[in-house]
């Protein structure tokens, strides 16, 4: 190891300025997915994404994987609403 214990003592790892960035983010989704239209935009997203099937019979698989992706971002979305109402 070039740098040795003293390289490894330098990173500062914060896990209170990680978990505020986490909660500030949280609560902005809940700011712009709380109100009507965004309930509005999160009913789309799930009628649109999430209650559609990730592949069909006959579709190249790595079509799974693209509308998986998809749904991810939704969910993480979704999960990101309820962790900022929780606070």
């Amino acid at each position: 190891m070039a740098g040795g214990w003293e390289e490894l003592e330098a990173v500062q790892t914060d896990i209170r300025e990680a978990s505020t960035k986490a909660d500030d983010l949280n609560k902005l989704c809940l700011r712009l997915l709380g109100s009507e239209d965004g309930q509005k935009l999160v009913q789309w997203l799930n009628e649109a994404y999430l209650n559609q099937p990730v592949a069909v019979p006959g579709s190249d698989p790595s079509y799974a994987f693209y509308r998986e992706g998809q749904n991810s971002v939704i969910r993480d979305l979704l999960a990101r609403l309820i962790k900022a109402r929780n606070l």
